[in-house]
């Protein structure tokens, strides 16, 4: 039987709920401790060179497609993580407040068009050239104006040095969210960036590509002369596999940290705790607001069929969000280890409380009652015909999402409402994304994703919910000088109570919530992992942001 993560916590002496993901790493697992476990720590501590070195295995997902170049995807792509070959202008802390890295001090001008930053000057690329805020400009330039790009730069019109030491950026919009972007955005050198930069890259951070064999493994070495502090752990060894292959990795002993699922989080080898890193990994359902027949057109000329005779109607919607019960969902699809989601930020300083609803099966029943949708003589509910029922959508190759999706469609069906879930490929799933639910992954450490799934021209705007008061309050969020500035508005587009508007579930309801998704590891006993930021969407690269903080014991 899979251990839950209240009977974790619970064998553990600790308390749910008031402690943080370092406090958790530090308790026991059900592996126990032992004198063989503790040795084999310490002697798979050690690489064949008497380095310290740490093993951990990744998503074969997490392996970058273009290697490491910040100017394609590399730390800001989809799973956003810091780059560790490259240094970034500025940084993230734990309580992901920004911290200067490359900067030393940066400032916006009142108008929020023109940013300028102040680059320290003892940063030297590995191959000893200097690092200036010409590299500074050529990074955020080629990001800016370069078609296969991840990190979104849009917002830049042209960054210049102004000198040595002084960048400054000019804006085509004032954009806060430039900040959350550039704390994940390597600076690459312009004197030495060519077309094979991925496979050989050359940066100035704490790492420096060591070996790549492309689908098996990645090596880092230290960089020796890395001008912060002295990383703890001079080598990293990531291994690309399935999740199957990770956890025989940690129980023959290859992989010091291998990273797992509820599904097998019972299954602790001997000599490994559990390390359980909070997230907000959520996952959600795209609802599609307008009816049938609503087409939608992409970058001027791609049609994709959109719009729900069932979704569009707002007591539907209203009432998948208070008729379903999230954390009988997690006990039963995650084994406890997650927490109900309601937004696509919960918990973040932009996260709306108004975005929480409570299970409550009789207000969606009359929601449903009231819209004049009946129950049939099986149970199932319709209206002049129309029977209320929709597919639901997930990635084939995902046993949780899939898990998910036949338990929601399960308390559905006892509101009478039909829904059959469907695997399918992405490739598939992208051309009915603006016509079916769709059961989605998201989750980051920056309000951008609120921004483009809210917004009327957001790029995940799939739910196609558009409305001017929302969207004002939108721009209004990423117009202010500060990013402290910016959350009331973030907070009033999910619910502003004077207008009535926005998307919470007492609003437009665009999205059903179901569950941020912990992220689980085997950890090998005599590891100390550095306490760990909140998780983004993915496992993978976001674990070891400090792994020159990790260290054996």
């Amino acid at each position: 039987m899979a251990l839950s993560r209240r009977s974790f916590l619970k064998a553990c002496g600790c308390a749910a709920g008031v402690m943080g993901a370092g406090a958790l790493a530090g308790c026991g697992g059900t592996g126990g401790a032992n004198a063989s476990g503790a040795a084999a720590g310490a002697a798979a501590g050690a690489g064949p060179d008497g380095v310290s070195q740490v093993v951990i295995t990744m998503t074969p997902s997490s392996e970058p497609a273009a290697g490491f170049n910040p100017l394609v995807g590399w730390g800001a792509g989809e799973h956003v993580h810091e780059p560790l070959i490259q240094s970034t202008l500025i940084a993230t802390d734990n309580n992901l407040a920004f911290v200067n890295d490359l900067a030393t001090d940066y400032s916006c001008s009142e108008d929020g068009l023109t940013w300028t930053f102040s680059i320290r000057d003892d940063a030297r690329f590995t191959d000893g050239v200097a690092l200036t805020a010409e590299d500074v400009a050529f990074t955020i330039n080629g990001i800016a104006n370069g078609e296969g790009a991840e990190a979104d730069l849009s917002m830049v019109q042209e960054a210049r040095a102004l000198d040595a030491v002084t960048c400054e950026i000019a804006m085509k919009r004032p954009n806060n969210a430039l900040l959350y972007t550039l704390a994940v955005v390597g600076i690459v050198p312009a004197h030495a960036y060519g077309a094979d930069y991925g496979e050989h890259p050359i940066g100035s951070g704490r790492y420096m590509l060591e070996q790549w064999d492309r689908g098996q493994q990645v090596i880092l070495r230290a960089n020796p002369d890395y001008y912060g502090e002295k990383p703890l752990m001079d080598r990293v060894v990531v291994l690309f596999m399935e999740e199957d292959a990770s956890l025989a990795a940690a129980s023959s002993g290859v992989a010091d940290v291998a990273y797992t699922s509820a599904s097998l989080a019972g299954a602790v080898p001997a000599g490994y705790t559990l390390l359980n890193c909070a997230s907000v990994d959520s996952r959600g359902i795209s609802l599609p607001c307008n009816p049938a027949g609503t087409d939608v057109v992409v970058d001027g000329d791609m049609v994709y069929v959109g719009g729900n005779d069932v979704t569009c109607d707002i007591a539907v919607r209203q009432a998948l969000n208070c008729g379903v019960d999230r954390e009988a969902m997690i006990e039963r699809v995650l084994a406890g280890f997650g927490h109900a989601a309601y937004s696509v930020g919960d918990g973040m300083p932009w996260s709306s409380e108004a975005m929480r609803v409570e299970t409550d099966v009789a207000a969606a029943e009359r929601l449903l009652d009231e819209a004049g949708w009946a129950r049939g003589g099986d149970g199932m509910r319709s209206r002049a015909g129309v029977s209320c029922a929709f597919d639901l959508y997930y990635a084939a190759g995902d046993s949780t999402r899939q898990a998910l999706a036949y338990d929601f469609a399960d308390q559905c069906a006892a509101l009478g409402i039909a829904v059959t879930p469907k695997g399918a490929s992405w490739d598939d799933i992208y051309t009915r994304q603006y016509a079916d639910p769709v059961l989605w992954g998201w989750g980051s450490n920056s309000p951008v994703e609120l921004f483009e799934l809210t917004y009327s021209e957001g790029w995940g705007n799939y739910a196609q919910y558009m409305n001017a008061e929302v969207d004002a309050n939108l721009e209004a969020a990423q117009a202010t000088r500060t990013v402290e500035e910016s959350y009331p508005f973030y907070q009033a587009a999910q619910w502003d109570a004077a207008t009535g508007t926005g998307v919470a579930p007492e609003g437009a309801a665009t999205w059903v919530w179901l569950a941020n998704v912990d992220h689980l590891y085997f950890q090998r006993e005599g590891l100390a992992v550095a306490e760990q930021k909140p998780h983004p969407h993915g496992h993978g690269w976001s674990l070891v942001n400090n792994i020159d903080r990790w260290s054996w014991s």
